[in-house]
């Protein structure tokens, strides 16, 4: 249940950017120059996004259903975050923009898509996820 309402705010982060844009992100806290980076972002990493806080969410789901999909899903979107990760502290200024808050921040999304896939696997093999 934790999974389920700690991923749906992921689904809501990325909806309501979709809806609302930078008048969301201000909102959130968020600076002009990372406003700009968000903005900036190619559709492919919009994709990305989505199969990351989406996969996530129904993998959550999934467990709660108690199917053994669940793992997949969860490992689908956890390397969906990591190239998330990859794309704004590698390819892009995107670690200096962000700042020491949203690199904890991620860090924390990280362990927490690692811990939610290690229960799931662990729930498969034994025999509770069906």
């Amino acid at each position: 249940l934790f999974a389920v309402l700690f991923n749906a705010i992921g689904v809501f982060d990325f909806v309501m950017n979709l809806a609302q844009g930078p008048k969301y992100l201000a909102s959130a806290g968020m600076t002009p120059d990372q406003i700009a980076h968000y903005q900036q972002m190619p559709g492919w990493m919009f994709v990305v996004w989505a199969v990351g806080v989406f996969g996530a969410f129904i993998a959550s789901l999934l467990v709660l259903l108690r199917r053994r999909q669940a793992f997949a899903v969860f490992v689908v979107s956890l390397v969906a975050f990591l190239v998330s990760l990859l794309y704004t502290y590698v390819l892009t200024n995107g670690g200096a923009v962000m700042g020491t808050q949203r690199a904890i921040t991620s860090a924390v999304i990280a362990a927490l898509l690692v811990l939610f896939s290690v229960y799931a696997l662990l729930m498969g093999r034994r025999g509770v996820l069906r």
